[in-house]
């Protein structure tokens, strides 16, 4: 999923760009990519740290999970031509205004623009319910994904950890984006930052606020981001900097049109602690994405979390067409729902024009958020050129 700076030619999706640059790696279930870290200064490139020496105090900060009560929803504006091209660039501005106006109808929302010029624009598209700042530069929009992560420690203190964002393995230059997490936890005057000693994103792992985080291994497990680790190091850092005890390792596909490796955001999530929500194809659907969303669904009804439950995993289906978009742009589409945006008191999911599915993925993501409104937005032009959804574009930042 996600475009590249280092595109010759502007306006691939987040799953068509590894085709687009003539990427070569090969397809295929938990398997390993090729790649150097993007920063040779980095916690992750620095070796494997001896982790006992280095932990704090076990379960002082946790990552809240989203149903936790939120502060501000973070956002990045896209103004890149370079990664973009100039008409497609516009049409995903629409869909970021649309997306951003829409959450601040519940919650406030902060969005990082590139400069005082592309934050003019922005303020124009967004209007004044959206608080837009110039004081973070960005790349991109995947806010999910650069952005910082905030703990609480049930004290009323807060702190933030970062991910060390590479541009997915080194596909997109992230020049500016890979400080947002720090800058962004300055601007909100939590502090201290810690960077964590592996390096990833935010999409690549779902986490409940209460011990236990799930992901795919090929997002993770990966020398494009991770060389020389082990899974086994790569997850004792992970659950030291989120708080947690218990990771689960669903299987990934590693499509050479999917520049993330397999983000589990878009095929299953938390809902609350104990239950999860994973979307999976028509049943006669084959090729490998179907057959990988099944293989995680089956991960994940067969985990127990922290807590020792066995995990409530909760079901939604494809959409079966795409009636707004060309039949042959539906393989690199983001079909996903549950890459929803959660407030605090709505979810906000996608709508593609398939008028029974769109309505049953609205009826089950109801009954698994009771008490919350449901809202489906046409994002059409996030999902189907950008491959990303509203997940990806914002971060939460939880209340202490």
């Amino acid at each position: 999923m996600v475009n590249s700076e280092r595109d010759p030619s502007p306006g691939f999706s987040r799953r068509s760009f590894m085709t687009a640059v003539g990427a070569t790696a090969a397809a295929g279930v938990v398997a390993g990519v090729a790649g150097d870290a993007l920063f040779s200064g980095s916690p992750a490139s620095a070796g494997r740290p001896a982790h006992s020496g280095r932990l704090a105090a076990a379960g002082t900060f946790v990552v809240p999970g989203e149903h936790a009560p939120h502060k501000r929803t973070w956002m990045a504006w896209p103004s890149s031509t370079s990664i973009w091209g100039s008409s497609l660039l516009t049409k995903i501005q629409g869909d970021i205004a649309k997306l951003a106006k829409e959450i601040a109808k519940y919650e406030p929302v902060v969005m990082c623009a590139d400069g005082t010029t592309n934050a003019s624009k922005a303020r124009s598209a967004c209007g004044s319910t959206v608080t837009v700042i110039s004081s973070i530069p960005v790349n991109d929009c995947w806010m999910r994904d650069s952005g910082p992560l905030f703990r609480v420690n049930g004290a009323g203190g807060r702190d933030a950890i970062g991910l060390n964002f590479n541009g997915w393995g080194n596909k997109q230059t992230a020049s500016k984006d890979k400080y947002v997490a720090q800058r962004a936890a300055s601007y909100a005057g939590v502090s201290p930052f810690t960077p964590s000693y592996v390096t990833g994103e935010g999409g690549g792992l779902e986490y409940d606020g209460d011990g236990t985080l799930f992901a795919t291994e090929t997002c993770w497990v990966n020398s494009n981001r991770n060389p020389g680790w082990s899974r086994a190091e790569i997850e004792a850092e992970l659950l030291h900097m989120f708080g947690a005890t218990k990771m689960i390792w669903c299987p990934g596909y590693l499509d050479p049109n999917d520049i993330t490796d397999d983000h589990i955001d878009a095929t299953a999530r938390f809902v609350r602690p104990g239950v999860v929500m994973a979307q999976l194809p028509a049943p006669g659907a084959t090729g490998p994405w179907a057959t990988n969303a099944r293989a995680i669904h089956n991960t994940l009804v067969n985990a127990t979390d922290a807590k020792g439950r066995r995990l409530q995993v909760l079901t939604l289906q494809n959409p079966d067409n795409l009636p707004r978009w060309p039949r042959s742009r539906w393989d690199t589409f983001l079909n996903s729902y549950v890459n929803w945006v959660e407030t605090n008191s709505t979810v906000i999911t996608a709508q593609f024009g398939d008028t029974a599915k769109d309505a049953a993925a609205k009826a089950a993501i109801g009954a698994a958020f009771p008490g919350k409104t449901v809202i489906q937005l046409n994002l059409d032009q996030l999902h189907g050129e950008g491959g990303g959804g509203g997940h990806c574009v914002t971060m939460q930042e939880p209340l202490p």
